[in-house]
């Protein structure tokens, strides 16, 4: 791992740490006053950016470097999407079937958020380029920072004791680094060559669900598309990607 990459592990482990403190020293019970609307936009549009742009290329030519015809790249980013737009429709439903079980709904949301987590972690950790490495880096810490604050207020609405708010807060932290672990080490120790655009099709799939459709109707595309302002910064992280990809 090079020093670049372990950096941006620790940051990303320590704002999302940082992030959550608040709600565990003093029981925090109001999220909607923590609120970074251009952010969420701007990081959408680079997450959006960065799985067309970026990872599905990449996978698409490592594919076709190992002489497959098939848009497996395509295929699997495609069930990627898939499956977490059903396990988000699953985890909805579920929330509102147990809608007064605080425990329930702050275990599930831990859940989501820590696949979506690893995934993004384990795209930093394939990416080779310097460049796409850093604006993906800072696309996650755009929203991490706002995800945890707001996934630790609903794990301290709970009645669970201390110790069991903090194991399940603390999974969520891990996961990011777990995933810049998982993906450096596809990389550079596992010698199938499909591996590699097979992780990285998965990192497609995740990045272009985050910027599109998770949250459903509270995604910026869905519930922001008529707001100019923050539509303009979607468009801007895009573009931000699409300008990076000229020197990648």
């Amino acid at each position: 791992m090079s020093n670049f990459q372990l950096t941006i592990l620790l940051v990303i482990l320590f704002v999302t740490a940082i992030s959550g403190i608040f709600p565990f020293v003093k029981k925090a019970n109001n999220p909607n006053g923590f609120h970074f609307p251009i952010g969420e936009a701007l990081a959408s549009g680079v997450f959006l950016g960065a799985g067309l742009i970026h990872m599905l290329g990449d996978s698409a030519g490592d594919f076709s470097e190992l002489n497959i015809d098939y848009p497996f790249a395509f295929l699997i980013a495609g069930i990627t999407i898939l499956l977490f737009l059903l396990l988000e429709h699953i985890g909805g439903s579920l929330s509102r079937s147990n809608k007064g079980n605080l425990s329930f709904m702050a275990i599930m949301a831990t859940i989501m958020l820590s696949i979506h987590s690893f995934f993004e972690g384990a795209a930093l950790g394939l990416s080779e380029e310097l460049s796409v490495a850093l604006v993906i880096f800072l696309a996650i810490i755009a929203h991490k920072w706002a995800a945890s604050f707001a996934l630790a207020i609903n794990i301290n609405k709970t009645n669970m004791n201390f110790i069991s708010r903090f194991m399940i807060f603390t999974i969520f932290v891990i996961m990011t680094p777990l995933g810049i672990v998982f993906g450096q080490a596809a990389q550079n120790y596992v010698t199938n060559p499909y591996v590699e655009p097979t992780f990285t099709a998965i990192a497609a799939g995740t990045f272009i669900y985050m910027g599109t459709l998770h949250g459903l109707d509270r995604s910026v595309l869905v519930k922001d598309c008529c707001n100019t302002k923050q539509y303009s910064f979607v468009i801007i992280g895009f573009t931000i990607m699409a300008i990076v990809a000229i020197w990648t």
